[in-house]
């Protein structure tokens, strides 16, 4: 022993821990305050899309793609507001693109967002999604469908 009465080797031990203690305690503030500040704000997305009664309409399509024209990790979607009369449902495809950024040509997975009205229903029908990227990007997409009868459509 060092020679110390036995309570100043315990404060001493104890003290030790403590900074330890204190140190970790520092290193996960500095982490979550980092994580806090490298997540922006989400971004709202407002748009309007038409339909036919009961039939599927793509309302959103998530894709990932890195500088290297490769598929990064797919967004998370989640429904935050349901559409009062239509259902949303999500499926998984690939996109090809051509000419999309430096990316003269590719293939990548993608979510696609699919909205369906019921078959007598005509009218305006909303839904809110959070999409989640890698990265910390988060995007609030405030989705309406303009659901109309075949007669109301304008030819082209």
């Amino acid at each position: 022993m060092s020679g110390l009465p036995k309570s100043a080797d315990t404060n001493k031990a104890l003290g030790g821990q403590m900074k330890v203690l204190f140190s970790g305690a520092l290193f996960i503030f500095a982490l979550l305050a980092g994580l806090a500040h490298a997540q922006e704000a989400p971004r709202l997305v407002e748009r309007t899309v038409k339909s036919l009664p009961n039939k599927d309409t793509q309302i959103g399509i998530y894709l990932n793609v890195l500088p290297d024209c490769s598929s990064g990790p797919l967004p998370t979607i989640r429904l935050v507001s349901a559409p009062a009369s239509g259902k949303v449902t999500v499926k998984s495809g690939k996109v090809k693109a051509t000419n999309y950024k430096a990316c003269l040509a590719l293939e990548v997975p993608a979510y696609v967002a699919i909205y369906r009205s019921p078959r007598d229903f005509l009218g305006d029908d909303m839904m809110t999604l959070e999409v989640k990227y890698a990265g910390g990007r988060t995007e609030i997409q405030k989705i309406t469908v303009n659901v109309m009868g075949t007669g109301a459509q304008q030819k082209i």
